[in-house]
């Protein structure tokens, strides 16, 4: 008889530890009407007026719990391909990340590729599941020109 309460209260000890947790970003990827400023320079660690941007990345959480956590992309642009990046950034406020400038687009190997949603058609959705350590992570669409238009956003994992 003491066997069967000592599993009794395993079972309800082990019943009541809440299942692992995902956590869901929801991204928008946004620009006004596709327009490019071929010269802007609003990319991440650059001092900017980013309410001049004419391109984003909004995210509904800007801080969330380390683990995994599902990233889901919709793209807003009535006629542009967006896409979305995700690389860690040591500080993300003030960190660079390695710019190609010949290209207009960041060295996405060199920034820590962690995973992404790619081409994004107009109006279309996607997402992206990563299991995330604690530490500021950058979100950035990488199309030539989109990052230096603004369109990047931090996220940091507690």
């Amino acid at each position: 008889m003491q066997f069967f309460k000592s599993g009794l209260v395993l079972v309800l000890l082990t019943a009541s530890v809440p299942a692992f947790a995902n956590t869901t970003v929801n991204v928008k990827l946004w620009d006004k009407d596709g327009a490019v400023n071929p010269d802007a320079k609003m990319g991440m660690g650059m001092p900017a007026n980013m309410s001049m941007a004419t391109m984003a990345i909004k995210l509904d959480k800007t801080v969330v719990p380390a683990g995994e956590v599902t990233f889901k992309v919709s793209n807003t642009s009535k006629d542009t391909v967006h896409e979305m990046i995700v690389v860690p950034a040591a500080d993300a406020k003030k960190t660079a990340l390695p710019y190609v400038k010949n290209e207009n687009r960041v060295n996405e190997d060199a920034a820590g590729h962690l995973g992404e949603v790619s081409e994004l058609d107009p109006g279309k959705t996607g997402s992206l599941t990563l299991d995330l350590k604690p530490g500021s992570y950058a979100v950035f669409c990488n199309i030539p020109g989109h990052f230096m238009n603004g369109m990047w956003a931090t996220i940091l994992v507690k």
